[in-house]
């Protein structure tokens, strides 16, 4: 369990992208080396650099102490005090008989300044003897040296520049700026490479809403040119499989409908009797299991998505169904016209099964429209009708089920209207489902990508 919980962890940290992913495995290696490059640098060169700088300041402000420590009056310690200011660009002044705290002598120095200062201290106490305190202040740009003389203190101060290796920070801009440009190639040769796989994943997500996809051309590498031409197969393939089967659906269409038509007129020319009404009730009854049979193998058709807003579509169903007699009442929630791609007939046909099933059994119908926080449209048929057993939501999707299982067609049709419906829904990217309405009966909803 735990390890699942670190799993998840670790994925919810990983990018989501692959363009993310790659740029992670490009610079992960590029950062450890960097890492791995400076701690090198500072443990052998730098730190070498600053101990030798250091032994040969520390050397100077010895020999100036020796010899000023062995002066006899002010006057000659000052004198040398000139003499090394002007050839060692030291600046020394001397303080007649001061003394050295034991505070000044304890060091509360952080980064920088605690390894340059602490450096100097270890050379210091190899080359000096008398006691001395040393002040490294960054911000100021210089080191302070205080040694303890018989007659007083001798205050030597330099730049830090004399104790810093000025080639680090060189080395390190030279190494940084290098992987900064080594990454910028990197990420635009990455994004060229990505760029194919991301045209490609639009470009089936577009044909997977019923999209026109011909101006998807094959580009990238290899193997991504090798998908593309699978994707541009597939299309091929699925929309000759439609246009087959639009086309033997004509045929059938015609030839199913011929013969009907002979009997429909044969039956006019007889007497009306019962039989002849039963008979010309089977054959309407047949016409319609013709449609409905048509409608769902036809589907979406090869009818072409245009621009269409929403409203305007919705507006249409609702006063079609209230010239039939529904009690309807349409809400739209949306606040902005919401305009998408869509094939309009097909979408109405949709929504006449979804209001059509519903106005059998309901006195009245609310349809609803709103938009999503994740940019989709969302569609409510509900009514308040008996409803549906929860257990039969998903049945009733399947081609040919019936909750009413009587064979009557005025009552229960033909179980293909939520299977075309469906379909249509699917064809445009989007998503059906069932849920119980706050009025009592059956909520039909409808997610539309925008």
């Amino acid at each position: 369990m735990i390890r699942k919980k670190k799993r998840k962890w670790m994925k919810s940290l990983m990018p989501q992208t692959l363009f993310g992913r790659s740029l992670l495995i490009l610079i992960t290696p590029v950062l450890l080396i960097q890492v791995f490059l400076t701690l090198m640098f500072f443990d052998r060169h730098w730190s070498k650099m600053t101990t030798r700088l250091a032994y040969a300041a520390a050397g100077e402000i010895a020999i100036i102490s020796e010899d000023a420590d062995q002066a006899k009056t002010p006057q000659e310690i000052q004198q040398i005090a000139d003499r090394a200011e002007e050839r060692l660009s030291l600046l020394i002044y001397f303080e007649p008989g001061a003394q050295i705290d034991q505070d000044q002598q304890k060091h509360h120095w952080m980064g920088w300044e605690f390894m340059v200062g602490q450096t100097l201290v270890e050379e210091l106490n190899k080359q000096l003897v008398q006691p001395f305190a040393v002040n490294v202040d960054f911000k100021e740009k210089w080191v302070e040296v205080r040694v303890q003389l018989q007659r007083g203190v001798l205050n030597i101060s330099m730049p830090q520049r004399r104790l810093f290796a000025s080639s680090s920070y060189i080395f390190l801009l030279w190494v940084f700026s290098a992987s900064f440009i080594l990454l910028t190639i990197a990420v635009l040769f990455m994004r060229n490479q990505v760029r194919p796989i991301r045209r490609l994943a639009i470009a089936a997500e577009r044909f997977g809403k019923g999209r026109d996809v011909q101006d998807f051309k094959l580009e990238g590498a290899r193997e991504v040119r090798q998908a593309g031409q699978a994707f541009l197969d597939m299309r091929t393939r699925i929309q000759r499989q439609i246009s087959q089967r639009t086309a033997m659906l004509a045929g059938v269409s015609h030839d199913l409908r011929t013969p009907l038509t002979r009997l429909r007129l044969q039956l006019a020319m007889l007497e009306n009797c019962p039989d002849v009404e039963a008979m010309k009730s089977d054959i309407r009854d047949m016409e319609k299991m013709i449609e409905g049979y048509l409608d769902f193998v036809r589907g979406e058709g090869e009818e072409n998505p245009v621009t269409t807003e929403m409203q305007e579509i919705l507006q249409q169903v609702t006063s079609a169904a209230k010239r039939q007699g529904c009690q309807i009442t349409l809400e739209d929630n949306a606040g902005e016209a919401l305009i998408i791609p869509l094939r309009p007939l097909a979408f109405r046909r949709c929504m006449d099964n979804i209001i059509g099933n519903a106005s059998k059994y309901a006195a009245h119908i609310w349809i609803t429209m709103h938009r999503t926080v994740d940019n989709r449209i969302e569609i409510s048929i509900e009514d308040d009708g008996p409803g549906i057993p929860q257990d039969q939501y998903e049945e009733v999707f399947r081609p040919f089920y019936r909750v009413d299982h009587s064979r009557n067609l005025e009552t229960g049709g033909i179980g293909l209207g939520l299977p075309i419906a469906m379909d249509i829904v699917h064809a445009h990217g989007g998503k059906i489902w069932l849920e119980k309405s706050p009025h009592g009966g059956l909520s039909v909803k409808i997610r539309l990508p925008i």
